[in-house]
């Protein structure tokens, strides 16, 4: 395949050299003209010298990552069976867990392939492929995902359309086709998750640490109230740790019988649990209005959402949540404050939970602190690969 020379500006190609994955826009030192996304981009500083090989695809602030730092290494199916090779050894642990059955083999840049993910699911595999770019490699990739990998089936979902949405289409890429509901296993729990059905499959595995900890140690004869539930899966940990209740709350209509599905599938009674179709915001005014508390609260938002009457950011508004979850928690009950979004740092997210706590004239404990599992692997140069912050709080006062 043919290579485009692209000339890096200094500042930019000192980052590159030592190990920044990702080619912001900024960073080229003139408008050069691309072909197709895909293309083999050789990357050189302003003195000619080499800094590595990526290839040209547009995804969020970036227009693509560099692969290599090799020369002579060549971007075709061997490497790419390389690459994949690498990661399934680094997950071997997790293949022979026979506790969790679902996990992530392959974490883009942490991987060295940025732009794509690689999900596993009891024998079933999930190719995520976050731009245009990257999916031209498709056949590189599942070539040699068939030469070192046994599977089931595998799904893939491509997530390049504007603003990095999902692109409608027929996951199914080969094998056989999956039933679903497919249950897997997460250290014991059981989630039922659907490969074939948008870009989402039902549990969003990160957070794998995280319920672990909330059914072993936080769970236990209290009352929880988890919000933008989504599923429900952290109801669900926190049931099986023996809460004496759980009310899981999000906007979305189809998460009401998401939730009671995740219950139904560990054995669990869903109508001894509350299940509310609210927008969360409206739930905070609700219970304060009705005086109810909570001994465990656990916030997961999105980055960014919009309901009829409310927006929310992270970045800006995670204080105001932080304010509105203090105000339904019991002296000395515990906060989960979580979030995915990777504008800002662990340290400035701490800073969001001082300031809610100051505007409510109250004190404070951290626990303890959660950043992504092990097999969602970062990469040390990219700090905002290492998107997950998740902090318990103890409200003291």
């Amino acid at each position: 395949m043919n290579e485009q020379t692209v000339i890096i500006k200094r500042r930019f190609s000192d980052k590159l050299k030592k190990g920044y994955p990702l080619v912001e826009q900024g960073a080229l030192s003139e408008k050069a003209k691309f072909g197709h996304e895909g293309s083999i981009l050789r990357f050189v500083d302003e003195s000619g010298v080499f800094i590595g090989k990526g290839y040209y695809g547009k995804q969020n602030k970036g227009i693509g990552w560099m692969l290599t730092q090799r020369e002579n290494e060549s971007i075709n199916t061997n490497f790419f069976s390389g690459k994949i090779q690498a990661a399934l050894d680094e997950r071997a642990s997790l293949f022979s867990d026979k506790h969790t059955t679902a996990f992530r083999v392959l974490n883009g840049e942490g991987d060295g392939i940025g732009g794509l993910t690689i999900d596993y699911y009891d024998g079933y595999y999930v190719c995520t492929w976050y731009s245009e770019g990257i999916y031209s490699f498709r056949d590189h990739v599942y070539k040699a995902l068939e030469s070192i990998m046994s599977y089931k089936g595998v799904y893939e979902k491509k997530r390049f359309a504007s603003k990095g949405q999902y692109v409608e289409d027929d996951d199914f890429v080969m094998g056989e086709r999956g039933d679903f509901p497919l249950l897997v296993k997460e250290n014991g729990i059981t989630f039922a998750v659907y490969l074939n059905d948008g870009p989402m499959v039902g549990v969003f595995l990160d957070q794998r640490d995280v319920r672990n900890r909330i059914r072993d140690e936080y769970a236990k004869g209290k009352e929880v109230l988890n919000t933008f539930s989504y599923t429900g899966a952290f109801s669900v940990a926190a049931a099986l740790g023996g809460a004496t209740k759980t009310t899981s709350v999000d906007l979305a209509k189809r998460s009401h019988a998401k939730t009671i599905e995740q219950f139904s599938v560990n054995g669990i009674d869903y109508e001894a649990q509350d299940i509310v179709v609210m927008d969360v915001f409206n739930y905070f005014k609700y219970a304060k209005k009705k005086e109810k508390t909570f001994d465990l609260v656990i916030l997961d938002p999105p980055s960014f959402a919009r309901s009829k009457k409310h927006t929310f950011s992270a970045a800006k508004d995670y204080t105001s949540l932080l304010q509105d979850a203090i105000s339904i928690t019991e002296k000395n009950g515990v906060i989960i404050a979580s979030t995915n979004c990777s504008t800002f740092t662990m340290e400035k997210f701490q800073t969001f939970i001082k300031d809610a706590f100051k505007k409510e004239k109250l004190s404070y404990q951290i626990l303890e602190e959660y950043r992504l599992p092990d097999d969602f692997r970062t990469n040390k140069s990219f700090r905002e690969g290492n998107y997950l912050k998740v902090v318990f709080i103890k409200r003291v006062g």
